[in-house]
């Protein structure tokens, strides 16, 4: 057993702001150092699309990856599809989807021009960025870890967290953002960008998709493994890292913030 504390930061959508990616990860290394904390990182999916950087995204992700023992991806439902276009399994409709949907700009990222031959840029990714494809390829779904699971879109709240559906991981949005009342673990993810650009804390998730491509803030939460205490910091367009208040969306029982073991932690 490791003499030193450890905490887990758990990173919201990067959407190819790599920029913002290197200031929030510079931050929470400066966080984790003066905590003397060993850091886990849980990249929540959708590091991809629409921003201009997936590529060095990505590179940054992977070099995290390597350097905090534990950490990992978990797949978002933009990473799935560079995935399947990468296996050359996405059909025409389903490629002009994702392309309408922020792959382009992440094939612009890997050299892709206007004139882009899928097949050729396909091979170039393979080939320069092998690491890219086995990064994607090893990410999981969905993770647990103590009072805490992490996950891209959310859980189906009927089902126990082993037993979801990998789509719902990746795609599900009212049946579990409409759901109200505690669950058997509170659920850290993504994939809904919240109003305000802020993270969102209720009775039974936290919400951490702060929209970076669009607010210029990306965010993440650092939990005490020991206390389950939560504290939220966020990188912004400016270069700038600070820590930030979440919204407490109280739907009648509370929010996590409110139980004394899960008191936000300024430090």
């Amino acid at each position: 057993m490791s003499p030193y504390p450890s905490v887990i930061a758990a990173i919201g959508d990067v959407h190819g702001t790599a920029g913002l990616l290197s200031t929030l990860l510079q931050g929470l290394e400066t966080v984790a150092a003066s905590r003397k904390a060993i850091m886990e990182i849980v990249f929540l999916g959708d590091i991809v699309d629409r921003g201009p950087d997936s590529r060095g995204a990505l590179d940054l992700v992977g070099d995290a990856i390597k350097a905090h023992p534990n950490s990992r991806l978990l797949l978002g439902n933009h990473d799935w599809w560079l995935l399947q276009f990468l296996k050359d399994e996405l059909d025409g409709d389903a490629t002009d989807n994702w392309l309408d949907q922020g792959g382009a700009a992440t094939l612009a990222s890997y050299g892709a021009t206007a004139d882009r031959d899928l097949d050729a840029i396909r091979h170039r990714i393979l080939r320069d960025r092998p690491e890219h494809w086995e990064l994607l390829s090893r990410a999981a779904t969905i993770t647990v870890e103590g009072s805490f699971v992490f996950v891209h879109a959310g859980i189906d709240p009927r089902r126990p967290v082993d037993w979801q559906d990998p789509h719902d991981c990746l795609w599900i949005r009212a049946p579990f953002l409409n759901h109200v009342g505690r669950l058997s673990h509170v659920v850290v993810h993504g994939h809904q960008p919240q109003k305000g650009g802020r993270p969102v804390v209720t009775e039974n998730r936290i919400s951490m998709d702060t929209g970076a491509v669009f607010t210029g803030r990306l965010s993440a939460v650092v939990i005490d493994r020991d206390s389950d205490g939560l504290a939220f910091f966020a990188a912004t367009a400016e270069g700038g890292f600070a820590a930030v208040e979440p919204t407490r969306l109280d739907r009648g029982l509370g929010t996590i913030l409110d139980a004394p073991s899960r008191q936000a932690d300024r430090s």
